[in-house]
């Protein structure tokens, strides 16, 4: 028993030596030159229209230290003023490193930047090494990143003037400016409603007259400039009007009143929540076939219209955006979620779902 404790004692003595030989042999790491971080803008305005272009370009120069050590470096993006809290990295895998247009803007609305103003954001260079890291000098950079959506590759027309529900109101927030309905030419265009006695124009862009269409030296023939004429409507009814901006031309031509009316039309799907969920549309007060829901937040998936929350009509088409939907046919699909404008007509199951930018 006396010699195994000896032996006990020895070795623990053993072990006290190679623990401090181990303390002795540890080294502490020391950054002896900071990295660097610069870029070739300190402003960007960011463009939807350029996506895949560079948008800015950020040089690296990594850090060095006292020993040599494994380093990793990332560009590290934060919005001022929050000491990069919820930050987003980008690895750096040589310099420089570019980013697009697309790629900064999504870092931009990640972080919470806020669209179509200028967003400050602090840029700096992360050098990880092991499960420690050191940080470059910070720059500052004005961003102004785009509103993200779906792609809408389409011009609208809209009605006006005191044959239309929106009267003479041409600003961006009168509700009653009615879209045209599309079609898959570009340029053509119809629309199927009532008009009251008086006269109309046609415009692109709520709130602006630029550009607008009237009538040019003759009925049947379109102006595009200021001094256009008026559209008239002799009588009050219901009738089609049929427009061809690439030969600027149009007819109006009257139809019989519709003889059917709904008290409800609404949308359901997995795009306007899910399918036993009806979000009513409004009914126009000038035209009891229009239906409207303004700036309503739609997602990703499907949707249909249909009568007085019944299946026994429902309308539907595997069209995004705009079509002529038919009794009891397709899914509508919309591909992303975000806010959009939706028209229907239950004259001709026309719909128009316009997004919000």
């Amino acid at each position: 028993m006396k010699h195994f404790f000896k032996i006990l004692t020895l070795a623990f003595i053993g072990l006290l030596v190679i623990s401090c030989e181990k303390d002795e042999d540890q080294a502490v790491i020391n950054e002896t030159t900071q990295s660097k971080i610069s870029s070739d803008k300190t402003s960007v305005i960011l463009d939807k229209d350029q996506l895949d272009e560079t948008a800015v370009s950020f040089t690296w120069v990594k850090s060095t230290f006292n020993l040599a050590v494994v380093s990793t470096q990332q560009i590290e993006l934060g919005i001022k003023g929050t000491n990069f809290k919820n930050s987003k990295l980008i690895d750096a895998i040589s310099s420089p490193v570019s980013l697009t247009h697309k790629q900064l803007n999504a870092l931009a609305i990640g972080l919470g930047g806020v669209p179509d103003v200028v967003n400050q954001i602090e840029v700096r260079l992360k050098t990880n090494v092991g499960e420690g890291a050191f940080y470059s000098n910070v720059l500052t950079m004005d961003v102004t990143p785009y509103v993200l959506g779906p792609t809408y590759n389409y011009t609208d027309l809209y009605l006006i003037g005191d044959a239309t529900a929106a009267a003479w109101d041409n600003s961006a927030t009168n509700a009653k400016l009615y879209p045209l309905q599309k079609t898959t030419t570009a340029g053509i265009y119809s629309y199927t409603g009532y008009f009251a006695q008086g006269g109309f124009k046609l415009i692109k862009t709520p709130g602006s007259w630029d550009t607008q269409y009237g009538m040019g030296s003759s009925a049947g023939v379109l102006d595009t400039s200021g001094a256009s004429g008026n559209i008239s409507v002799a009588a009050s009814g219901y009738y089609k009007l049929s427009i061809d901006i690439n030969t600027l031309t149009y007819t109006l031509t009257s139809i019989p009143a519709p003889t059917v009316t709904y008290t409800i039309v609404s949308m359901i799907g997995t795009a306007s929540g899910d399918w036993n969920t009806d979000v009513d549309l409004q009914k126009s007060t000038f035209d009891p076939h229009i239906w409207v829901k303004k700036d309503v937040t739609l997602n990703s998936g499907d949707l249909k219209f249909r009568a007085d929350h019944d299946w026994a009509t429902n309308w539907g088409k595997a069209q995004e955006f705009f079509g002529v939907a038919e009794l009891g046919g397709g899914n509508i699909p919309v591909s992303e979620t975000f806010k959009y404008d939706v028209y229907f007509n239950d004259i001709t199951g026309e719909y128009t779902v316009i997004p919000v930018f």
